[in-house]
């Protein structure tokens, strides 16, 4: 099996415990502080890696303390780091409240850049797949990032968009969507942009439903489509096992589990489906370990 080529940012997140969002001019005692390594490609690539699916990590690091707690990080897991930027490192402060949902505030630093440059002694003998997601694709570089990807027209490209998905200039995301990749998002995330393509934009009643958002999508790509639904699972539209003749769809259940924190689990999710794919599952048994995996992350069973 080939390498996994993913790109973007590995980030210090530090977890703050919280009861609830604070009002404006509240203050509020933390009941808990962590620092964990982060970051939508960390993410992705460490799950790969527990599949046992070769992975290739293209994540730059900077300077500062949280550089160094980055390399040190990557180091314990016999990681060097892709590219070494003398820019800071920044952070993400990650809002746990007491029923496990998380609010990101976010510090781009260096671990948010790109450039082709880097990739100039790459062995694309070895590699067959690139991840992107959305967040470092809005970001100033991320035209970069989209000329690569467009450079390597026979590797197979998984897209996680994430919230940011409303806010990558539109003229990028056509460019990422002419690569037929594979899609990973959540409800919120897919409704929100299939809603902004067909006119529903007035209120969360008036968006399209989750399946005529995947079929919204998948009219995009012309690729498979993963919606994450929280603790209902997620719903799928997309080729089977590869087939170009047509749209498989349908909703695999959720794991139920006692929730500790959301932190990463779209990423768990979607590097558990990227690995189980690759490993020749098809659709659907990808997602049903895809929801078992993140379901072991976010929480314990009930």
């Amino acid at each position: 099996m080939k390498q996994t080529l993913v790109i973007g940012s590995t980030v210090v997140d530090v977890l703050l415990g919280i009861p609830r969002i604070p009002l404006r001019g509240e203050d509020v005692n933390i009941t808990s502080l962590e620092y964990r390594p982060g970051g939508c490609a960390y993410n992705v690539y460490k799950i790969l890696r527990r599949f046992d699916t070769p992975a290739l990590l293209c994540s730059p690091v900077g300077s500062g303390v949280y550089g160094r707690m980055v390399r040190e990080y990557l180091a314990a897991e016999g990681v060097n780091p892709f590219v070494n930027l003398e820019e800071e490192n920044g952070c993400c402060y990650c809002l746990v409240e007491n029923d496990g949902e998380r609010t990101f505030l976010s510090h781009h630093g260096a671990e948010y850049l790109f450039s082709r440059s880097w990739m100039k002694d790459l062995d694309y003998s070895h590699i067959d797949s690139i991840f992107i997601c959305g967040i470092e694709v809005e970001d100033p570089t991320g035209s970069e990032i989209v000329e690569y990807v467009c450079e390597h027209p026979r590797l197979e490209l998984y897209f996680a968009p994430g919230p940011r998905i409303m806010n990558i200039l539109p003229a990028r995301l056509e460019q990422i969507f002419a690569r037929r990749p594979v899609v990973h998002l959540n409800e919120t995330e897919a409704r929100a942009y299939a809603g902004s393509l067909s006119g529903k934009t007035t209120g969360k009643g008036d968006l399209p439903g989750v399946e005529e958002a995947a079929e919204i999508l998948t009219g995009r790509t012309g690729n498979t489509v993963v919606i994450t639904l929280g603790e209902a699972g997620c719903y799928y539209r997309g080729e089977w096992n590869g087939c170009r003749g047509g749209m498989a769809a349908g909703y695999v259940p959720g794991i139920p589990v006692t929730v500790r924190d959301t932190v990463g689990a779209g990423d768990t999710h979607c590097g558990a489906l990227i690995a189980s794919l690759k490993q020749g599952k098809n659709l659907r048994e990808a997602c049903e370990i895809a929801n078992k995996t993140a379901a072991a992350v976010v929480g314990t069973a009930c």
